[in-house]
Formats: structure tokens, C-alpha cells, sequence
């Protein structure tokens, strides 16, 4: 590629060129590694939030040169190396599968800010030194961005390669029993929920429900969980972003184990060796569970696995989302396996984790090894 375009824009000896060409380095390897999915305008914005501080260490002229030589694939690692200091402000359409990308902004780099939750903050303080701490996310404290608190952590994503993600959320309900209590006692009509519901199916609601287009919170919470695999298999998948950008959250209805085997191996690409090391790191987080004091002594609600890959065959998983996750009464102890009836408290945490390892083996042809 020539270097002329850049030569009649900046003299020589001008250090003007530096932030330019750090700014066309990260464009270009965007687009080739598809961090913006090769939409231009999107990469044009997003890179116009990156922080330079230039250095004099090299002049215009031998970054021209650099740039002259280098193709532009190799340029992640150019602008890597480079003396100029980058702060990346990565993307994350991972956040936005459970439709909460609001409450995540990028933070420096190797960490993610999430919006303030007293009960994550607490959660994430706990696991820290307990047996559960490898499969969470780090907790770096807390800091305020635009005069609101968030959470700094981890950022889960950062070890990876243009990863695809999958989003599972565990356990037989998603509410807390108090959010049932408080809905029953202050009952009011939702009309965005009843829009939810018929979106979803048109046959769902009542007659009384469809000539006041409207439903109870408690009546479409209890709904929305018995339509997915939340209430027949204790887990469901939330969302999948795919390593080409393309995200999917249609899995509202994806119910039976067959259904969901066949989410999987879309979200593998029939990779068996993904699938292998994915089941020995649910295999691991389960014998975890078993030894966690946090686990015994907390109702956890609304959590979700996280399923990490890229293209590298690097995988992980995470225990994520502790907004719900609540101390248990002093005394009171879960099975998270049994069934819930309101009162007791169950989360089917467990149940959950065992259905998803085995319909993980099955698709193996392994035998299933879970707990009786």
C-alpha cells in the first residue's frame, strides 16, 4: 500500500501523524477481524472513542514505512507495540442478549463496568476467596463514570479471539419469591407484558386478559418461565452471539431436550472438541459447587453460564449475574435440586447444571454421570 495518501496530509517531522495512523491501524484491523462486523460507519464511531498519548520515540516517517510494510492484518499487533498508548474501549454485543446492554460500559482495558447492584457487589466480595472464585468474574471494586456507581470487573471476553458467546440462564425461575409477594400485593394491569405474551403466542392469554389487553406481573412471570426449558429442565438458553456478529434470542419456546441439543450444535458448529472441553469445565464448576460455603448459604436466582469460544478452540465458562442471588435465613439450607413450591425457597441451581451435563454427554454418546 503507499504511504503517499499520508505523506501529502502531514510533513515530515510533524507528530500530528502519530494518533492519525494509530487511528487507521485499529480501523482497519476492525473490519479484518470483525470486531464491526466490516460495517465502516460503526467502526468509524467506535474507534473515535479510543484515547491516544503519542510519543516522539519514532518519527512519521518510520511509521509510514511500518505501515508501508506491514499488511493490514498484522496491524493488531503493530498498534499493540507501538509507543503510542492505547486505551481500547471494546465492544460488547454480548451484553446485549439478556436486553440489558445499558447497564454495561467498557472500562480500561482487561475490565467491564456494569451498573451498581448492592446484592452483585456483595455476591462477587464473597465468592473472592471461595471455591467458586475461578469460574466467576474478578471484582476490582467500585467507581463512578458519569456521576453513576458501577462494579468493575473482569472482562470475561478479553482473552479471546472474536469469540462466540452463549448466554444460559439457570435454574426454574428467574423471580424472586419476594417479586411474586409485592406483584400480588400491588396488582396492576401490564399492557407491555401482554404485548410480550402475544408476540410470543397469540393463544396465551384469557379472555378477560385479551378484552383488557392486559395481564398481572405474577400471572406472565409464571408464564414466561413454563413456556421455556426454565420450568421442564431447570435451564434455558437466553441468547447466542455468533463469531459473525449475528445475535439470536429466540429461544423462548426452545423447550424440549431436542431443541435445545440443536441450539448447541449450531452455537458449536458441530465441533465435538468444543463440546468436550465445555462439558469437563461444567463437570468442574460442579464439583466446585459442592465445596462453595457461598453456594450452601445463598438462593440463587437469575444467574447464568456463560459459554465462551473462539476459533483458537479456547473455551471457558462462567457463573455470572448475581443480581438475585440473596443470603439465605440463618439455618436455612437449599438442595437446589428440589422442585419449588413457594416458601421453600428452591432454585433448582442444581437440577439445572445436571440436565445441561447430561444433555452435554448425550450429545457425546457418554454416559450420564450425574447425581440420582
Amino acid at each position: 500500500m503507499s504511504s503517499k495518501p499520508f505523506q501529502s496530509i502531514f510533513t515530515p517531522g510533524s507528530h500530528q501523524a502519530w494518533p492519525f495512523l494509530a487511528l487507521c491501524a485499529i480501523f482497519f484491523w476492525e473490519i479484518d477481524s470483525g470486531v464491526t462486523a466490516g460495517d465502516p460507519l460503526q467502526c468509524c464511531c467506535c474507534v473515535s472513542d479510543r484515547l491516544f498519548s503519542c510519543s516522539p520515540l519514532q518519527s512519521p516517517q518510520a511509521a509510514l514505512l511500518c505501515l508501508q510494510n506491514k499488511p493490514w492484518k498484522k496491524l493488531k499487533s503493530l498498534v499493540q507495540w507501538s509507543p503510542c498508548v492505547i486505551s481500547f474501549r471494546k465492544h460488547y454485543p454480548w451484553v446485549q442478549l439478556a436486553g440489558h446492554a445499558g447497564n454495561f460500559k467498557a472500562g480500561d482495558l482487561g475490565h467491564v463496568l456494569k451498573r451498581h447492584c448492592s446484592n452483585e457487589q456483595q455476591c462477587l466480595e464473597r465468592l473472592g476467596g471461595d471455591a467458586l472464585q475461578p469460574y466467576v468474574p474478578a471484582y476490582y471494586g467500585m467507581v463512578e463514570h458519569d456521576g453513576q456507581p458501577y462494579i468493575q470487573m473482569e472482562d470475561l471476553l478479553s482473552g479471546f479471539e472474536n469469540p462466540s458467546i452463549m448466554d444460559c440462564k439457570m435454574g426454574v425461575r428467574t423471580y424472586l419469591e419476594e417479586e411474586l409477594e409485592k406483584a400480588r400485593q400491588q396488582p396492576c394491569l401490564r399492557h407491555d407484558m401482554y404485548d410480550k405474551m402475544m408476540e410470543v403466542d397469540p393463544s396465551a392469554p384469557t379472555l378477560e386478559e385479551h378484552a383488557q389487553r392486559g395481564v398481572l406481573k405474577p400471572r406472565y412471570m409464571q408464564w414466561r418461565e413454563s413456556l421455556s426449558s426454565t420450568s421442564s429442565l431447570g435451564f434455558r438458553i437466553e441468547g447466542v452471539k455468533r463469531a459473525s456478529g449475528i445475535c439470536s434470542t429466540s429461544f423462548k419456546k426452545t423447550r424440549q431436550p431436542e431443541q435445545v441439543v440443536e441450539a448447541f450444535w449450531d452455537f458449536l458448529d458441530k465441533d465435538k472438541h468444543l463440546l468436550s472441553s465445555y462439558l469437563d469445565q461444567l463437570q468442574e464448576v460442579r464439583a466446585a459447587l459442592d465445596q462453595s460455603e457461598f453456594f450452601k448459604a445463598h438462593e440463587v436466582v437469575g444467574s447464568s453460564l456463560l459459554f465462551v469460544h473462539d476459533k483458537t478452540g479456547l473455551a471457558r465458562v462462567w457463573m455470572i449475574d448475581f443480581g438475585k442471588t440473596v443470603p439465605l435465613p440463618d439455618k436455612q439450607t437449599l438442595t437446589h435440586r428440589l422442585p419449588w413450591v413457594e416458601g421453600n425457597r428452591e432454585d433448582g441451581y442444581l437440577w439445572g447444571l445436571e440436565n445441561l451435563t447430561a444433555i452435554m454427554q448425550s450429545m457425546l454418546g457418554k454416559p450420564d454421570t450425574s447425581p440420582t
